[in-house]
């Protein structure tokens, strides 16, 4: 009796290329905007402040871009990263509509990467299982 083995799904060539150029991209981006969080100097947006969320959040922020941004350019991490980074940009999208005083336009912004990242992780599926299965061992 032979049996075979389902082929490993992999994405188009196309779409292979552009998920990379994209989550290179918006790796370098959220790494970029991290590392000031952390440089002498840098004070909490006053709006932060304002609604009780001081310098510790601004700092948890910025390790959870830094981590997200990472992550998108690590292949074995990239899908988990942008699952990440959907919670993050769904509550920045949240903060800017209901919280922060005269941010709503910003939630156009991170509403519009909420769908980058999910259509990432929904390519990055496979990475994803990947790094699921090494756990379950």
């Amino acid at each position: 009796m032979t049996t075979y083995a389902a082929p490993a799904v992999r994405p188009r060539r196309a779409v292979h290329i552009v998920t990379w150029t994209g989550q290179v991209l918006l790796g370098l981006f959220f790494i970029a905007v991290s590392v000031p969080k952390y440089l002498p100097g840098f004070e909490a947006p006053a709006g932060f402040v304002d609604v009780g969320l001081g310098t510790w959040f601004v700092y948890f922020v910025g390790a959870c871009e830094l981590a997200g941004g990472v992550g998108l350019l690590i292949p074995r991490l990239s899908g988990a990263a942008a699952i990440g980074l959907v919670g993050l940009m769904t509550g920045a999208t949240i903060m800017n509509l209901f919280v922060l005083p005269g941010a709503a336009s910003n939630a156009y912004l991170s509403g519009a990467l909420i769908v980058v990242f999910v259509l990432i992780a929904r390519v990055r599926a496979p990475y994803t299982r990947a790094l699921l299965d090494t756990f379950r061992r």
